[in-house]
This record gives C-alpha cells, structure tokens and sequence, in this order.
C-alpha cells in the first residue's frame, strides 16, 4: 500500500476553540480568553515579537507571577478537557479503513501552534504518527524555563518536509535537507491532504496545494466570519476545497476526503503503470 499523509491544525480545525482557552486561561483569573491574546497582541506589537513567542513568555509570566511555576503537569489536565467537533473521536480509524480500501495506507499528523504537552494528553493523540508543536524546556526542578521548540505560522512548512521525506525526527536536519528527487520521496506531496482552519495556515495551504497535494478549509458552521474566512482562502486560490468541521459518519468532510483517497488511489496505480508493457503491469 501506497503510504499517504492527512495533516491538520488543531486549534478551531479539530476542536472549535484554542487549546490553552479550554482551562489553562482561566486557571491565571481570566473571565475572557480574549483579553489574554488582547495581551500577547500589545506585547508582540511593543517588542517587535514573533506573536507565538510572545504568548510562550507571556503564560509562563503569569504563572510565575502567581507564584506557581509552569509544569508540564499543568498542562495534563488541560489536554483531557479538549473539547473536539463532531465525529474526530472516531474519525481516524473510519478513514484508516477507507483508505486501505484504495489502496492507501494513511497516516496522521499535527502541525500546530499551540502546545505539544497538551496534545499529547488529548484523547485522540494516540492516533497521530508524530505532533509537531510548541513545547518548552524543563530545568532539573521540572519547571519550564525557555521555549524549547517554536512553530509559527511559516515554520510550520518545515514539517511538511519531514513529512514528505519521513525525516521525522526534529533533530535531524541533515536528512531533511539533502536532495531526494520528489518521485522518490517516501510520502509525495501529490499524496498529502491538509486540514486547517484560517490564513495562519496559508503557507501550509500553497505549499502542499501547490506540490500537487489538497489542501481544505474547514469552518466552524455556527460562525459567519469563520465561513467567510474559509470562501476567503478558496476565492484567493489558497486552499481547493472548503466544508464544515464536522468529522461524524456520513458527513461533508467525511465524503470530500473519501473522494480525495479514491483519486489518489487511482492516480498511484497509474504511477505504478507508467512506462511499462501490459505485461510489465500485470
């Protein structure tokens, strides 16, 4: 079986708001998740920040002023409390079976902003080959001390590649950045799908969009403006295909990304069959 690749966001793509707003936010006295990023926004505007730094600092700032030190243990809880869209719980072994159906054997990722140590506690994240993300380093105490791995919107393609060459280890860059001519790639970007939310996620969008991949826009259904974001990124030629997040049995996404598999089946048995006799092909 041919291996294939569906990456998503996460934030507002599998789960209808951002991760930290579920109880990390709160949990510092806020009665509004807004006026947390209203803060990071003023900080990275004031220091010429990169906007997801500045809210890395920024939450391990107001844990100190609290007098609690940021721990990983403080995100565990977190993570069990995502709340997802309808159907992810099951999604993935739904679209595993289909896809072996045509031939594929797929595979998922996350290529996020938000942070690792929470999705790693999520109850889906046994289902993802690798989750790419934030995450901070821990001093000898256990206490978070400096931003260990930073995903902004643009580094975000860098994963992309590891995906399309499976150098997944983030260690390794000598790997990823050797020459491998793109047919002889372990995962062709011509057998990736993206799944994200909103124009953070456009470089991501034109990159696998442009290599041949698909690239979708998912919106929230009960938001307007998460709509018009979405026809937004479809008008502009940034993502192919746009449909709600909904992930249950039956539903539009469901049958977009089925309708993807079996092109992408299809297109790998032609792969296969290129240049070669009858018999050659069997």
């Amino acid at each position: 079986m041919k291996k294939t690749a569906i990456v998503y966001d996460f934030d507002k793509t599998l789960s209808p708001r951002d991760m930290q707003e579920f109880s990390l936010i709160p949990s510092l006295g806020y009665e509004r998740a807004t006026d947390f990023w209203k803060e990071v926004t003023a900080l990275s505007h004031d220091q010429t920040m990169d906007p997801i730094s500045a809210y890395l600092y920024l939450l391990q700032k107001k844990f100190r002023e609290q007098g609690q030190p940021l721990r990983r243990e403080n995100f565990a809880e977190v993570g069990k409390g995502i709340q997802l869209y309808p159907g992810v719980e099951t999604w993935f072994d739904r679209i595993n079976d289909y896809g072996r159906t045509q031939g594929l054997e797929v595979e998922h990722y996350i290529i996020s902003s938000g942070m690792a140590e929470i999705l790693e506690e999520t109850s889906i994240a046994r289902n993802f080959r690798r989750i790419y993300a934030c995450r901070y380093f821990y001093d000898g105490n256990g206490e978070a001390v400096w931003p260990a791995v930073i995903v902004n919107y643009t580094t975000k393609t860098q994963y992309l590649f590891r995906i399309n060459k499976q150098v997944l280890d983030e260690a390794d860059e000598e790997d990823l950045n050797t020459w491998i001519p793109f047919k002889e790639r372990a995962v062709p970007f011509s057998r990736i799908i993206y799944i994200a939310d909103g124009m953070t996620d456009v470089p991501c969008m034109r990159l696998v969009k442009e290599y041949g991949g698909r690239s979708i826009a998912v919106y929230d259904p009960s938001s307007s403006n998460a709509r018009s974001t979405a026809s937004r990124l479809i008008r502009e030629g940034r993502a192919d295909f746009m449909t709600a997040a909904r992930y249950d049995a039956g539903s539009g996404t469901e049958k977009l990304v089925q309708e993807i598999l079996n092109a992408m089946g299809a297109e790998s048995v032609l792969d296969d069959r290129e240049g070669k006799t009858d018999e050659e092909a069997g």
